[in-house]
């Protein structure tokens, strides 16, 4: 028997893709938002393309505020950006 896959929705293109293949952005227990790229760190998740279009859309459309209920400031976006680029290098 193949062993299942566990799916998640990109918050960007709502398309549903492997796990592995997508960026967890972790809200932590005190808050703090950041990129998990290995799905280990505590916290409320929601995950992304690692696309930076992907990244513009859920910026546009307020995402992960929805998805954490709290208010982002442009900076933590900012530095999610800077996260994601500096991963594909």
């Amino acid at each position: 028997m193949p062993k299942k896959i566990p799916m998640r929705q990109c918050l960007g293109c709502r398309e549903m893709k492997p796990k592995r293949e997508l960026i967890r952005a972790v809200r932590s227990p005190e808050g703090e938002i950041s990129l998990d790229f290995r799905g280990k760190k505590p916290g409320r998740g929601a995950y992304v393309c690692p696309d930076p279009a992907c990244l513009a859309k859920v910026r546009k459309s307020k995402g992960l505020e929805r998805a954490f209920g709290v208010p982002i400031p442009p900076e933590v976006y900012d530095a999610l950006a800077a996260q994601m680029e500096g991963a594909h290098e």
